[in-house]
């Protein structure tokens, strides 16, 4: 298992990287780089996308996940940790984090934890390692999880350390479940799976570029659905 390890490594060593540097990356970098990563992650996911099978199944996993979402409240949940992570490392870590509201904090923090944890790129390649023992797409994930990191850590502080756990829970779930999950799965679930993790990806960039603040934590349920909806669709129509 060497892609979740290291991604996770890229993403600790980032995060440290930024909060030690703070205010010594120049301003416009900080302002301007981040739109770059947003076009990155938009990039990825309209990749993601173009490889959709199944439109209605896509379309519908995505709407009943992001109404079970709303219902379950993820989103509010996931901000509600973002805050209660920053109080308790603010206690033991002073850093540039001080300088954000709470506001501030948890917008730009989600984003991260959707981008680092669950995003489609992630996610993928921790099933590919786990079934094939390829780890080169979750290397090339590290790459911009790192200057990622760096960048928004200047403003973030360490905090944005903690983004780790759940990028670590998921993927070496994943890389160990690949042997269960994809004997079930067929190249038109597979490929519906990476069109919805690309939306996810696309409303991700959106929300990085401060465009559109989509609620991103509220739209991952339709992962879950979006394998079998696509099996059922094809099945019966």
């Amino acid at each position: 298992m060497i892609g979740p390890l290291v991604n996770g490594a890229g993403i600790v060593l980032g995060s440290l990287a930024g909060a030690a540097l703070g205010q010594k990356i120049p301003e416009n970098i900080k302002e301007r780089l981040p739109m770059v990563f947003g076009c990155a992650a938009m990039s990825i996911g309209i990749s993601m996308i173009v490889k959709v099978q199944t439109v209605p199944a896509v379309v519908l996993a995505l709407l009943t996940g992001a109404i079970l979402g709303e219902i379950l409240h993820i989103e509010n949940g996931i901000e509600h940790l973002a805050g209660k992570g920053k109080t308790l490392v603010d206690r033991f870590v002073p850093g540039p984090v001080h300088g954000i509201s709470h506001e501030e904090f948890t917008e730009r923090f989600v984003a991260m934890l959707i981008l680092f944890g669950v995003s489609g790129m992630g996610i993928f390649g921790a099933m590919q390692e786990g079934m094939s023992g390829d780890p080169s797409l979750l290397i090339a994930k590290t790459f911009l999880d790192f200057f990622t990191a760096i960048i928004f850590a200047a403003s973030l502080g360490v905090s944005l350390a903690i983004a780790v756990v759940p990028q670590m829970i998921v993927q070496v779930s994943l890389y160990f479940g690949a042997g269960f999950i994809m004997p079930l799965t067929t190249e038109v679930m597979l490929a519906d799976f990476s069109a919805l993790g690309g939306i996810i990806m696309l409303a991700t960039g959106f929300r990085m570029l401060g465009l559109v603040p989509f609620p991103l934590s509220n739209m991952l349920p339709g992962l879950i659905l979006i394998m079998p909806f696509s099996s059922l669709w094809n099945r019966f129509f």
